[in-house]
């Protein structure tokens, strides 16, 4: 075990700016519904935290710049924005709230350099303090994914990492000092870990942890292998393959229980294939895929595909109030995609478009109720627009509106959207 120092206390940008929202968007596409009205005028107790790479010039060339969290809060009847800046990393891949002895913190997973922080709020700011620390060897060494569980059935909220790109997947184990034992589970040399699942697939009550492994990314639509694994922490089992994707490989999974049968399903996203004349012709789609426990890792059932390259947001939550959960989909370039399973869920899924005209390299995605009236919203951060959008049904129909728009013209990538108390909001 290794224990860190804490951390000098970094930038924070504290200034507030209320967010465009509403009628003041341009008009919507054509077809679309008219803006939603913004929520309650009465603060809410939950914010947004987005985990962002930026770029900044140097020289008259964009570099990557410190890794940056931007955070969104509903205070005095509007959209309020506040930011963090972290200079020891240049990406936050993904930032959530970490419940625990003394108050909920801050969880935080960097890139270059590879760090997983907790934040406390003091009177000075956010203060982060590492708890993992490690250069991988490789030629990236990042911290890439992570789900906080019960995984030991101890009471205590582990940590299950997932790192980029040596194949490492980790546990930080709270221990009785205060800090974090790091427990390396998994490590394959030449291998990214993209994404980390926990659920409880066959039902016997102990938790799951799910990655996905694959061969170093290729940005030019090649195939390149990889599998979904999983690991059973409680029963010190180490991996086994759960989903075999052949030449194709997946960077979003999710664990959830969606069709309401009480037992978890996991869902993988099969990245699509280009090729053809000059190679960007797509020669396989997306395909969504459900793997229920037993399932054999070649024989996922197809429930969806998408006439896309990449998918690599999958949420899941009761959008329209009926009760049951939908699957939405938010796609590279083919817009945003929901999802509802028929009597059969193994069968194919109803496939209804919600916004074509949204789109991101990576579109994150998430179903949260913020409001807290009982029905949930999508937020999505269509990066190709700069605009953090949030969707309500209204009559069976989704119905969007703008609650932040970028100002500025720099590259930013948004790679994680999660809820965070507004406590622990500059």
């Amino acid at each position: 075990m290794r224990r860190w120092r804490p951390a000098a206390r970094l930038a924070l940008v504290t200034a507030l700016t209320a967010c465009a929202c509403g009628s003041g968007e341009p008009a919507a596409p054509a077809g679309a519904p008219a803006p939603a009205a913004p929520p309650a005028a009465a603060d809410l107790d939950q914010g947004l935290v987005l985990a962002l790479a930026q770029f900044v010039e140097r020289d008259g060339k964009p570099v990557p710049g410190p890794a940056r969290l931007e955070f969104l809060a509903f205070r005095g009847g509007k959209w309020q924005l506040s930011a963090l800046e972290d200079p020891e990393s240049n990406v936050f891949h993904k930032a959530l709230a970490y419940g625990a002895e003394g108050g909920p913190r801050l969880l935080t997973l960097g890139g270059t350099a590879a760090i997983v922080k907790l934040w406390e709020k003091t009177e000075k700011g956010l203060v982060g303090t590492p708890i993992w620390l490690k250069d991988f060897g490789g030629k990236f060494s990042r911290m890439r994914d992570a789900e906080v569980a019960d995984l030991y059935g101890d009471g205590r909220a582990t940590i299950a990492v997932a790192t980029h790109d040596q194949g490492g997947v980790a546990l930080l184990r709270p221990n009785q000092g205060g800090s974090f034992d790091v427990v390396e589970i998994d490590h394959q040399a030449d291998t990214f870990v993209h994404e980390i699942e926990v659920g409880d697939l066959d039902g016997d009550s102990v938790l799951e942890v799910y990655a996905t492994p694959s061969e170093p990314n290729r940005l030019d639509g090649r195939p390149q292998s990889g599998h979904v694994v999983r690991y059973l922490p409680a029963k010190g089992e180490g991996r086994s393959v759960v989903a075999d994707l052949g030449k194709r490989h997946a960077k979003e999974i999710l664990v959830a229980d969606v069709d309401g049968d009480g037992r978890d399903e996991l869902y993988v996203s099969v990245e699509g294939e280009v090729g053809g004349e000059g190679g960007k012709q797509l020669v396989a789609p997306v395909e969504i895929r459900r793997y229920d426990a037993g399932t054999p890792p070649e024989a996922g059932a197809v429930i969806a595909t998408l006439d896309d390259r990449l998918c690599r947001f999958l949420t899941a939550g009761d959008l329209d109030g009926d009760g049951k959960p939908e699957l939405i989909a938010a796609s590279f370039s083919s817009g945003i995609w929901l999802l509802r399973p028929g009597a059969d869920p193994k069968a194919r899924w109803q496939r209804e478009l919600v916004d074509a005209d949204s789109a991101g390299f990576e579109h994150a995605a998430l179903i949260a109720d913020l409001d807290g009236d009982g029905v949930s919203e999508l937020y999505v951060a269509s990066d190709q627009h700069k605009q953090l959008r949030r969707y309500l049904w209204k009559d069976g129909k989704p119905v969007r509106e703008v609650i932040y728009r970028r100002g500025d013209d720099r590259p930013i990538f948004t790679w994680n959207l999660m809820p965070v108390p507004v406590e622990l909001i500059p």
